[in-house]
């Protein structure tokens, strides 16, 4: 009798402890973005629409798999988003887009949700991936944030390799800047303004990001973001990828958000940190408090873009007001989702 009571025990206590029921209790996501806008079905050929997924794919289970060993949210997001500096396909890395005067200025920026410490660098050209530099600065530096040569400096003395510029040329970029710079002219031609004539410009040319957050096991969130900024952008433009509040927020309070959009827009309505402070102070949900932001506060003025967001508990959402945002997202209790296009 004594054997049967022992034996059930130790059945109840095998239940008890199975990995799924643990997985559980200990949450961990990350869901990534590889830049929202006028992204539609009829402009991808099959093979390129395949390819976008699956560099998508590989760079949210990049990721995924550093959270599902106990790695920190800060790596996971780290290892995320250099997937996609390092593809062509995304506006970031060695797919940025050209400055007016042809060259490639490079942000980034990176926050820990533990302690809201938080590194950027902007207009960077030597880089190859910028994040990794933003998180140097976090780690290394008294400071926040760090710009151009005095960034690259930094990274210098603490060991970063500076690479050429060109390394960052792509054909189909340089083909966007010379569509961009030709309807640049023309506009000026007529407004003989340079702020009204990049005003007329499609917002096709004014977006593209990448960036990542996420949720370890330890509840720690974490979110980062990096850009090759607005094509045929001109004197230092700075979007909101480098700046703690537009682009990047993380607090562990809260949540963790990385946006993609219209920068000028997401800096005014400092849109990460309102997401993530509708959480917090109004007890919204990071669905509701996205949407509200993105859809009820951006889209009415001409905010268009979106955001990834992830909270305490695991949950995701990824909402955006254009044709399409390139995302991806998975979590101990979701397989992996890859998206481009409205409504999918």
């Amino acid at each position: 009798m004594n054997k049967l009571v022992l034996a059930s025990l130790i059945s109840v206590t095998s239940l008890i402890v199975t990995p799924q029921l643990f997985a559980k209790t200990k949450p961990f996501a990350i869901a990534i973005h590889g830049g929202a806008g006028t992204i539609e079905k009829s402009r991808f050929t099959p093979e390129q629409e395949k390819a976008y997924r699956a560099k998508l794919k590989e760079a949210v289970e990049t990721g995924y798999k550093v959270l599902e060993r106990g790695g920190e949210s800060l790596d996971a997001i780290t290892a995320a988003i250099n997937v996609l500096e390092n593809s062509p396909y995304f506006n970031a890395g060695r797919g940025a887009v050209y400055t007016y005067d042809g060259e490639h200025e490079l942000d980034a920026s990176i926050m820990d949700g533990r302690n809201r410490q938080a590194g950027a660098i902007s207009g960077v050209k030597h880089i190859e991936n910028p994040i990794n530099l933003a998180r140097l600065v976090m780690e290394q530096s008294v400071h926040v944030m760090l710009s151009g040569q005095g960034a690259e400096k930094f990274a210098e003395n603490n060991g970063v390799p500076l690479v050429e510029n060109n390394l960052f040329d792509t054909e189909n970029r340089y083909k966007s800047l010379l569509k961009a710079k030709e309807k640049l002219d023309k506009a000026k031609q007529t407004s003989k303004d340079y702020q009204a004539a990049h005003s007329a410009l499609p917002a096709n040319f004014k977006m593209g990001t990448v960036g990542a957050v996420a949720l370890d096991k330890n509840g720690n969130l974490a979110a980062g973001t990096s850009t090759g900024g607005m094509t045929a952008k001109r004197f230092g433009r700075v979007g909101d990828a480098p700046i703690i509040g537009a682009g990047t927020f993380a607090e562990n309070e809260s949540c963790a958000v990385s946006a993609t959009g219209h920068g000028e827009y997401f800096i005014r309505y400092t849109v990460a940190a309102d997401v993530c402070a509708r959480v917090k102070y109004q007890g919204k949900t990071i669905s509701q408090a996205g949407d509200e932001v993105i859809n009820g506060v951006l889209k009415p003025i001409g905010g268009t873009g979106g955001v990834i967001i992830v909270d305490r508990e695991g949950n995701m959402s990824m909402p955006f007001n254009t044709s399409g945002m390139y995302r991806a997202s998975k979590s101990n209790t979701q397989a992996t989702y890859v998206g481009i296009f409205n409504g999918e």
